[in-house]
């Protein structure tokens, strides 16, 4: 099945409508944030693109189910291998970075058939790039064909991690410095877009330790169509388990052999 055939429309008319509610609302006065009861960010643009793009699936005459952060669905890895396709959707990734005014955001949105990701794309509205890939078919970046780096030693490499933070475990945070000490630099960002930094051959390496299924439904795919791979800290290609590494492939065994 060529995938981008069946969601490249629907992807597109998500996408085109996200873009312009976020953009009304990005660097706004009228932006409001409020905390959900995990202490994340939640704005009234977050609410107002999934309804949007839920809206656009049930019209879109496709068979799919939604998973959405912020109007739920069955976010469990038995719900993915239903036999039955679904959207997942974040309307804004990096919330905090946007209710800030940083352009580093994006709406990403992933189709999962069977436990498997087909097809991905994330839309970055403020950095004006989108980025997609479907099942054997390649990733790409605003039309034009993307790869990973050919870095082959992570004693060369650029990676981007979500950074040594409080909240994290301990062990994990001094393993996560072992590895900016390793690489030749480094830096903390998190989020989607040091994950599409590693599909375009920008950076080696992506690091994403506290997410959930719409955090990283879209990001493997896009890596592995780049030619790099993305898995959990144990090698397990999956969204469930809250964690993703991406790398060009070249240094994925090493890196995980310092966070596992």
């Amino acid at each position: 099945m060529e995938y981008g055939q069946v969601y490249e429309a629907l992807f597109e008319t998500i996408a085109n409508e996200a873009q312009a509610i976020a953009m009304r609302y990005f660097r706004a006065e009228e932006l409001r944030v409020d905390r959900k009861g995990d202490g994340t960010a939640v704005t009234q643009a977050d609410r107002a693109v999934e309804e949007m793009a839920r809206a656009k699936v049930a019209a879109s005459g496709l068979a799919l189910d939604v998973l959405g952060e912020e109007m739920g669905g069955d976010d469990s890895a038995a719900a993915s291998t239903s036999g039955r396709a679904r959207m997942i959707i974040d309307p804004i990734d990096g919330t905090e970075e946007f209710s800030r005014g940083i352009p580093t955001f994006g709406t990403l949105m992933g189709i999962e058939l069977n436990g498997e990701i087909v097809a991905g794309m994330a839309s970055a509205p403020a950095l004006g790039t989108r980025w997609w890939a479907y099942r054997g078919e390649g990733a790409f970046r605003n039309g034009k064909r993307i790869h990973v780096s050919n870095v082959d030693k992570l004693s060369r490499a650029m990676i981007f991690t979500t950074g040594t933070g409080p909240k994290k475990n301990p062990a994990m945070r001094t393993k996560l410095r072992q590895l900016a000490d390793t690489a030749k630099n480094g830096r903390a960002i998190g989020g989607f877009w040091q994950h599409m930094l590693v599909a375009e051959g920008a950076i080696e390496v992506a690091v994403d330790l506290t997410s959930q299924p719409w955090d990283l439904a879209p990001l493997g795919i896009i890596v592995e169509e780049a030619g790099g791979r993305s898995t959990n800290v144990r090698g397990e290609r999956t969204i469930y388990t809250g964690d993703l590494v991406s790398t060009n492939g070249k240094l994925h065994d090493e890196v995980l052999k310092i966070l596992a």
